[in-house]
């Protein structure tokens, strides 16, 4: 691996009234990713995939995360697990592709064996021909690494260094605010997910997400309807920023239904919608009808993806009428969201210029920007000392 540069990031630890963004490198430089991957995403509590994506027991699902390869694993009692995608044996990546386990999970270069929970459970042949046991061969030591993990909103998150505060603690504060909208939730369907692929770097994406400032001119439909004056900032340093709007109004179909609410809310969310990145790599929408999840899958200095799902209050095959009105809502954010690739992708093009000194941030209108960016120079910082 390449040398990492020794970026300054004390002009990032200022108040925004004299601060810049992260230096170039933090885009472009695959030494400053590596780094980044473990300060950042390891060290804290990093989404990687939905519980909507293996709904019935066994169902399994491969993920590589940053390079490393995870598995999500339903058990027997419904509970989601995440293991290290790898035999114990030689290393073997267990599971390829999506798929129903049935029984066991089998490694597919020696037939070792492992329940849903990770157990070793079968090691043919390993003392010999015909012989499945060995004394150097201890089953109870030789279980899948498992992840440390936890299920938020239908979001799985990991702690892959095992070091973070407990999760409930780490989104304390979002939970808190959001406490109205923690109930069970029902994916819209097919269409209610899809993925964008974007040549950008993934904080690039999360920092757009956290302004309104863009709405007037990359957003005009959205804006018509809930304009940059309606909107307001979302900042709780070290753990989301974000944006709300004090004007929501709900999609309606042809013959004038719209989608059930969720139950119990407070007259505040008739009409308000609220949008923050919960750091590091989810960013997420709340509606009084329908709430949305975006994971950010980092896959390189310079990629990454995102995973969209928009859930409702109700299950789809309880509200068949709305079935066309499930389709256009997920159309029109994935509008939304496409508008949005352009300006992510044009900022990483902008951080290979070379005299680019991280930029200017707007002490009113870029605040939630700017705490991404303190959050992650702070953590940064820490690893390096």
């Amino acid at each position: 691996m390449s040398e990492i540069p020794l970026t300054n990031l004390d002009s990032v630890l200022t108040s925004i009234h004299q601060a810049k963004g992260l230096p170039n490198d933090h885009y472009i430089s695959d030494a400053v990713f590596e780094e980044e991957k473990i300060a950042v995403l390891f060290d804290n509590w990093s989404a990687i995939g939905f519980g909507k994506d293996i709904p019935k027991e066994g169902d399994a699902k491969p993920i590589n995360f940053v390079d490393m390869p995870l598995l999500i694993v339903r058990d027997s009692n419904g509970e989601i697990n995440v293991f290290q995608n790898t035999c114990r044996h030689r290393g073997m990546i267990l599971v390829e592709e999506p798929t129903n386990i049935v029984g066991m999970i089998r490694c597919p270069y020696h037939s070792w064996c492992y329940s849903l929970n990770g157990d070793l459970c079968a090691t043919p042949m390993v003392g010999g021909t015909g012989i499945h046991t060995h004394e150097a061969i201890n089953h109870d030591e030789l279980g899948l690494f498992k992840i440390r993990s936890a299920v938020w909103q239908d979001i799985v998150f990991v702690n892959i260094s095992n070091n973070a505060q407990e999760f409930r603690d780490y989104a304390a504060k979002t939970i808190e605010r959001w406490t109205e909208f923690e109930k069970p939730l029902h994916h819209g369907g097919d269409s209610s997910s899809f993925t964008l692929n974007l040549n950008t770097n993934w904080k690039l994406a999360v920092e757009n997400y956290c302004e309104s400032y863009h709405l007037p001119w990359i957003h005009p439909e959205l804006n018509t309807t809930s304009s940059i004056k309606d909107h307001y900032h979302i900042e709780e340093p070290g753990h989301y920023s974000g944006q709300g709007s004090h004007v929501y109004n709900q999609m309606k179909s042809d013959s004038g239904d719209v989608f059930p609410d969720f139950e119990g809310l407070s007259k505040k969310w008739d009409t308000t919608s609220e949008y923050i990145a919960l750091y590091p790599n989810v960013m997420l929408g709340v509606h009084r009808d329908h709430f949305f999840s975006i994971i950010i899958q980092p896959t390189s200095s310079e990629k990454s993806i995102e995973h969209v799902s928009i859930y409702y209050a109700k299950e789809p095959e309880k509200m068949p009428q709305l079935k066309n009105l499930i389709d256009t809502n997920a159309h029109f954010w994935k509008e939304v969201f496409l508008e949005d690739v352009g300006v992510v992708e044009g900022m990483q093009r902008g951080r290979k210029g070379l005299m680019f000194d991280g930029g200017k941030f707007s002490p009113a209108m870029d605040r939630a920007t700017h705490c991404f960016h303190q959050w992650v120079a702070q953590l940064v910082k820490n690893y390096r000392s």
